[in-house]
């Protein structure tokens, strides 16, 4: 059984905690822009799952390792360091949960669509995500009420799910999935078989017309949950880190992120491997999803 915290431990999260986090994610994504912008970018590695890892990569990690704890000292787990056994995060009633680089086959390609990653996960929930797109200085920002615990923070809706980009800030909000259209987020490279006979089901239950859109990184969950497209098939591995702050970023604007299994939410440090069962993250809450899924 895993630890729980409980909510008088919980931290307080006010708009001065969002806005050091936020200056944390875009110094990081300073540090990528460092390795992006420069002529020499070819100092590429593979890890042992085969996937590439950049300079870049590391100088994120290494920033944001040392500056997460002076702004909350909890346990950390990061694509790019080892993992700690289940037997001892079963313990961590909340953690950070990063990618330094979500993207990074994005930053080879050099189109723009990767982003950082930081995640607070409390018993098992993704609560603070903040997702930060280098490129274009944006950042998304979402947490879950029940740990936004300042009096006018919760009034000013601030912490709900915002995207902040040249120090001004606007509401993140889901589209309803409308009758006449529903668009369909693919990723720029994971589109197997499964994916490719979902969208053909979806086709022939859809009273109206289909469109499908292609993005990098985490990118999707945050076109989501600022009303771009309406649905996210994710069928094809992905790992803890990649969805965790997107996840906390998109419930909070409102839409939900489900395991395709079951439609029941995605969780977090629930088994040894860090991989993710297939998922589904859908826009309008309200909708039937299950009446168009089975």
């Amino acid at each position: 059984m895993n630890a729980t915290m409980t909510r008088s431990q919980i931290p307080e999260i006010d708009q001065t905690f969002a806005t050091r986090l936020i200056a944390i994610a875009r110094a990081a994504g300073e540090a990528i822009l460092t390795v992006y912008n420069s002529p020499e970018t070819s100092d590429i590695q593979s890890k042992s799952d085969d996937s590439p890892l950049t300079a870049a990569d590391l100088a994120a990690h290494n920033l944001i390792a040392v500056e997460l704890p002076k702004l909350l000292a909890l346990p950390m787990i990061s694509e790019e360091s080892a993992v700690p056994a289940l037997a001892e995060r079963k313990e961590w009633p909340a953690y950070w949960l990063i990618d330094p680089l979500d993207g990074t086959r994005e930053f080879i390609a050099r189109n723009g669509q990767f982003t950082v990653n930081i995640a607070l996960v409390i018993n098992g929930e993704p609560r603070l995500g903040v997702v930060h797109v280098p490129v274009t200085d944006e950042t998304y920002f979402g947490v879950e009420s029940s740990v936004a615990r300042d009096k006018q923070t919760r009034a000013e809706k601030y912490l709900a799910g915002k995207l902040v980009s040249n120090l001004h800030s606007r509401k993140l909000a889901p589209r309803f999935a409308a009758q006449d259209s529903l668009d369909i987020l693919m990723s720029l490279r994971h589109v197997g078989d499964e994916a490719k006979a979902l969208v053909a089901k979806l086709q022939t239950r859809w009273p109206g017309s289909l469109q499908s859109l292609s993005a990098g990184s985490s990118l999707k969950f945050c076109w989501i949950a600022e009303g771009r497209a309406d649905f996210y098939p994710r069928l094809a591995p992905t790992s803890e880190w990649d969805t965790a702050a997107a996840q906390a970023v998109l419930t909070a604007a409102g839409g939900l992120v489900v395991r395709a299994s079951d439609l029941n939410p995605l969780r977090y440090n629930t088994q040894e491997t860090l991989l993710n069962p297939f998922f589904y993250a859908l826009g309008d809450a309200s909708f039937n999803w299950q009446s168009l899924l089975d």
